[in-house]
């Protein structure tokens, strides 16, 4: 029964580091090796005990140690035993900040634990062990039974006492709530909510499979004009627009040669952005009244991120006006945590969506000439490395 009662302490154990509760899990696995180590003892000791009555004349086993720890072992067995209650000790401090069910579980055992320190010891009286192991099947049983009820019914139908003592935090019980909505990408309500938002003119902080980026609807050249509040961004710097594949490019019919089309096909989606000539096709492409505000004049930045919660917000919103998400002239930002302390105040959600894939933005080619003599000209250099750009466009080029 001491063996299967250390068993059922060892599951109780694992069943309390399956709900996280860590304190549980860590006093149910001593409790079982203390159990188990008492059990053991006590079972081989009887069965020595036994043998030493056959074997040898009448009395002669009563003056010898107990089976198991036998001589030159018993120190041993007694260092063991005050091991077990030191540690317990610490579990009883720790179980005052519980309840008083758990406060008792460990009381017992360290009561238990000195009934294997009195027999390591040849020193423990019958009573006392037999009243110490009916108090802890007692305890024992009604905190399982309490423990099953209450959850089971969601409520407190068996009582396990108040804490003895609890520990004052010197943090705040509750955080600062985020100055801006922040859900996670992973939720798609979280999705549905910065779609919303930047469908009704809001400016998002979004992940991109480079690093994090501001966002503002095309369809709301207001929501653009903020972002360059937003970050303090010079006017002539232009921005530049993401969609979410090829087909909606194609579906615009913009006037692009073949060898463009093919260059793009094999950096898209990716970390490789291309300006293009810009024209009417970008209002059927979904710009609509940003059309003044993205890119330059004659030109635009196009991009499609390798990133599926990015894409399913386009498809959510239509092409975003995008730039990163940082202060103009700071380092980018590589973690919505960066975001939201940097310009969560200004912005009106951000959507949360861990580290980001690289720690640079995204490179940037100009293919306004890509058919001419000077083909393609790296603008800016990112996460793709030049040559590698360079390396695509001759490929593509002799074919």
């Amino acid at each position: 029964l001491i063996l299967i009662g250390g068993f059922v302490q060892l599951l109780a154990g694992f069943l309390a580091f399956r709900k996280y509760d860590h304190l549980g899990g860590a006093a149910f696995l001593t409790f079982s090796a203390l159990w188990s180590s008492y059990g053991a003892t006590r079972i081989i000791a009887a069965a020595y005990h036994s043998w030493q009555n056959i074997t040898l004349p009448s009395g002669n086993a009563s003056h010898l140690l107990p089976a198991g720890i036998g001589a030159g072992n018993s120190e041993g067995f007694t260092a063991g035993s005050i091991a077990f209650l030191v540690l317990n000790a610490f579990l009883i401090i720790l179980a005052s900040s519980f309840n008083v069910v758990l406060l008792c579980v460990t009381l017992a055992m360290e009561l238990l634990t000195i009934c294997l320190l009195l027999f390591t010891l040849e020193n423990l009286p019958l009573p006392f062990e037999i009243v110490m192991l009916s108090i802890l099947s007692i305890i024992c049983f009604y905190g399982a039974t309490a423990s099953l009820a209450n959850c089971m019914f969601g409520k407190d139908l068996m009582m396990m006492g108040p804490p003895l003592f609890t520990v004052e935090s010197s943090k705040k019980d509750t955080e600062d709530p985020p100055p801006c909505v922040c859900p996670r990408s992973h939720c798609t309500s979280g999705l549905r909510t910065i779609a919303d938002l930047l469908n009704t003119g809001a400016v998002c902080g979004v992940p991109t499979d480079t690093v994090y980026a501001l966002a503002a609807s095309c369809k709301h050249p207001q929501a653009i004009e903020k972002v360059y509040r937003i970050k303090d961004r010079p006017q002539e710097k232009p921005i530049c627009i993401f969609i979410s594949n090829l087909d909606q490019l194609r579906a615009a019919a913009p006037p692009i040669s073949p060898l463009l089309w093919e260059f793009m096909e094999n950096v898209y989606p990716g970390g490789i952005g291309c300006i293009i000539k810009k024209g009417e096709w970008l209002k059927k492409l979904g710009v609509g009244a940003g059309y003044s505000r993205v890119g330059t004049q004659d030109s635009i930045m196009i991009r499609v991120p390798d990133l599926t919660v990015l894409v399913h917000l386009i498809d959510m919103t239509g092409p975003l006006a995008i730039t990163s998400a940082n202060p103009s002239g700071e380092v980018d930002s590589t973690h919505h945590d960066m975001v939201i302390s940097r310009l969560g105040r200004k912005l009106e959600g951000v959507l949360c969506d861990g580290e980001s894939d690289e720690v640079v933005a995204s490179t940037v080619v100009n293919c306004t000439k890509i058919d001419e003599k000077g083909g393609i000209t790296i603008v800016r250099e990112g996460c793709v490395p030049a040559g590698k750009v360079l390396q695509i466009f001759e490929s593509v080029k002799n074919r």
